[in-house]
């Protein structure tokens, strides 16, 4: 199909709030790009493919079962996504995939880390987490956000753990 007849791409932004982890707390955790799956479990597998983890250009290769077009044959969904921005200053960082076998073209993702309140000096923070993407055959935007919100509550519950043990 050519691309100019494709619907518009679909975008969306899910955010959740920690009560007690500090912004720059959670960023090292999303900046340690090659090991995603400590904090998401269903990400079986995670590890850098190209370049020094964390720094822009790096890929890494990820696989388990987050998600799946619908219809693809694959038991395990695969994707090689690449760092193409971070800013430690605003605690931003985004990255693309450059291939997959989820259904997912053209897909650029971006995480913020933001201060609970605007003094920056409070207990917590905000994760968010978005997303622009073609739209994926077999889904719904409703259904890939629902993905995404349930998904980053695990990987905020995780780094909060995280953090109480240290």
């Amino acid at each position: 199909m050519d691309k100019a007849s494709n619907p518009e791409k679909w975008q969306a932004k899910v955010s959740v709030t920690l009560k007690k982890a500090k912004p720059n707390e959670i960023w090292p955790f999303f900046t340690d790009f090659f090991n995603f799956h400590k904090w998401l479990p269903t990400v079986t597998t995670c590890h850098g493919v190209h370049g020094i983890n964390g720094e822009l250009g790096c890929i890494r290769f990820c696989s388990g079962s987050s998600i799946r077009s619908i219809g693809v044959e694959s038991t395990v969904g695969w994707s090689k996504e690449k760092l193409v921005a971070v800013d430690p200053v605003e605690r931003l960082l985004t990255y693309e995939i450059v291939e997959s076998n989820i259904g997912f073209e053209s897909y650029v993702s971006t995480v913020q880390i933001l201060p609970r309140d605007d003094s920056g000096d409070a207990e917590g923070c905000v994760i968010e987490w978005g997303f622009t993407v073609d739209p994926v055959g077999g889904w719904s935007l409703d259904d890939l956000v629902k993905k995404y919100e349930k998904a980053l509550g695990v990987i905020a519950k995780n780094m909060e753990e995280a953090l109480t043990r240290t």
